[in-house]
C-alpha cells in the first residue's frame, strides 16, 4: 500500500522562538485566478505571520480520526486533507476528516498527492475530483490542492523519471483538468529546491496558480520558485499544537474566505 503521510521534506527542525519581534510588513494586491489577495510582500517570519495570520494543518491518514472541536478550539481556521494519491489509493479516514472539519467550523480542502511516474495528469486529477478533490462556492471549501514532491518511493528518481518539459506538461495536464471539472486552478504544493529541479524553475504556473510553500526549520519562507512573489499557504513545521503539519495562511481570515469562494 502506498505510504499515506506526507514525507517531510526538510529533515532539520528548529522551532521559531515564540518571543520573536514582530516586524511590520509591506502589502501588495495580488490576484490569483480572480482572486484578490493582499499579501505580505516581503518573507515574513512564522511569528511575523502568526501574530495574525489565520492558522491551519494538513492531515491525512497517519492522523486517523481528528478531533475536530479540539483543533478549532487550539486555534484551527483551515485544514487541508489527503484525498488520493495517483489512481489507486484513497485516504480511508477522508470522510471523517473532510466532514468533521466542517462541522467543527473550519474551512477545509482537499489534496492529491501526484505520482506523475503512475498514470497521467489527467487521469490523476479527475480520480482526485471524484473522490473528493471536487470544490463549491459556499466559504468553506478550499480550491483542490496538487502535493508535488520528490519521490518518496525511489530517491534514485525524485523527479519520477520525467524530464523538466514532461514534468510541466504532467502538471498543465493535471490543472487543467481539475479547473475543468471544478472551475478552479489547484493550489500547487512544492519545495523551491524541487521546482528548480524537475521543473527547471519554470514560471509559466506561477500567474494562475496560488503557492503552498514547504519549508521547515526556518524564521521564513525563503525564496520561492520562479514566478511566485508570494506564497498563499506556508507550511513551516510538520508537528506541532495542531493535528498533522503546520501551516499559516498569507493573509486575514475575511481574505481566507474570500479565497475559498473564489472571489
Amino acid at each position: 500500500m502506498a505510504r499515506d503521510r506526507k514525507p517531510s521534506l526538510t529533515r532539520v527542525r528548529t522551532r521559531v522562538h515564540p518571543r520573536a519581534r514582530l516586524a511590520a510588513a509591506a502589502v501588495a494586491a495580488l490576484t490569483v485566478g480572480g482572486t484578490t489577495l493582499a499579501l505580505a510582500e516581503i518573507p515574513a517570519s512564522a511569528a511575523d505571520v502568526a501574530a495574525s495570520a489565520p492558522k491551519g494543518h494538513d492531515v491525512s491518514s497517519h492522523q486517523k480520526n481528528v478531533n475536530w472541536p479540539s483543533a478549532k478550539a487550539k486555534g484551527a481556521t483551515f485544514v487541508y486533507v489527503k484525498a488520493t494519491e495517483s489512481t489507486t489509493y484513497r485516504n480511508p479516514y477522508f470522510g471523517q476528516q473532510y466532514d468533521g472539519a466542517r462541522k467543527a467550523g473550519i474551512i477545509r480542502g482537499a489534496y492529491h498527492f501526484a505520482l506523475p511516474d503512475r498514470s497521467s495528469g489527467a487521469s490523476q486529477a479527475a480520480y482526485f475530483v471524484a473522490h473528493g478533490g471536487d470544490w463549491k462556492a459556499d466559504g468553506w471549501t478550499l480550491p483542490p490542492a496538487l502535493d508535488i514532491e520528490y519521490n518518496p518511493y525511489d530517491k534514485k528518481h525524485g523527479c519520477y523519471g520525467l524530464s523538466k518539459a514532461r514534468m510541466v506538461s504532467w502538471i498543465k495536464a493535471f490543472s487543467a483538468e481539475v479547473n475543468r471539472e471544478t472551475g478552479r486552478r489547484p493550489v500547487i504544493y512544492t519545495t523551491t529546491q524541487w521546482w528548480k529541479t524537475c521543473t527547471g524553475n519554470n514560471s509559466a504556473l506561477a500567474s494562475t496558480h496560488a503557492l503552498w510553500i514547504a519549508r521547515h526549520g526556518s524564521a521564513d519562507a525563503g525564496s520561492l520558485p520562479a514566478g511566485w512573489s508570494y506564497w498563499t499557504f506556508w507550511q513551516y513545521d510538520n508537528s506541532g499544537s495542531l493535528p498533522g503539519d503546520q501551516n499559516l495562511f498569507n493573509g486575514t481570515v475575511s481574505q481566507l474566505k474570500k479565497f475559498a469562494r473564489g472571489y
